[in-house]
């Protein structure tokens, strides 16, 4: 009965240690979640990476997928309004984001979720008139040019959590 003991004695004690290991860390990540500038590290970290990395990218994975598809002249057209509308011209840079949030804490709880309504809106009617480009682009491409477009043109979704194979180190 003493090596049950023991061992339940030593469980507890195991669970101890991982239980104030948790809050420890909790506690060291509450202290440290502000830059010395005092600006939440994801927000620094946003602001150090920039937009840029994302529009240069982008700008690439456009101009790969435009030279795979071999477009023609009469598809130009169809491509540039694709191209414009698939540009992500209204998201908010990190510091506007913050800034909107701080406006958000002003606001009541009824104002609050209108202007939510609101901007959901928008995002509706961003994303109804990129659909609407990128079939007028896929009506006039071949079959093959279709194949080459449903492969490479529009990535997969992706799960909150879960990361991307290029953000892994």
């Amino acid at each position: 009965m003493k090596s049950k003991q023991g061992s339940y004695t030593q469980r507890a004690l195991l669970a101890g240690l991982i239980a104030a290991s948790g809050i420890l860390a909790a506690s060291a990540y509450a202290v440290s979640s502000t830059t010395a500038d005092d600006k939440p590290r994801c927000e620094a970290r946003q602001l150090h990476q920039g937009e840029t990395g994302r529009d240069d990218r982008r700008a690439a994975n456009l101009a790969g997928l435009k030279e795979k598809l071999g477009l023609s002249a009469e598809q130009e057209a169809a491509w540039n309004t694709f191209a414009a509308a698939t540009q992500h011209g209204a998201r908010r840079s990190g510091m506007e984001r913050q800034a909107m949030r701080g406006d958000l804490d002003k606001l009541s709880t009824p104002e609050r979720l209108d202007r939510m309504l609101a901007m959901s809106e928008l995002r509706r009617t961003h994303l109804v008139e990129r659909v609407q480009a990128i079939k007028v682009l896929y009506a006039q491409l071949t079959p093959e040019q279709q194949r080459v477009f449903d492969a490479e043109a529009m990535p997969v979704p992706h799960r909150h959590g879960h990361h991307h194979p290029h953000h892994q180190s």
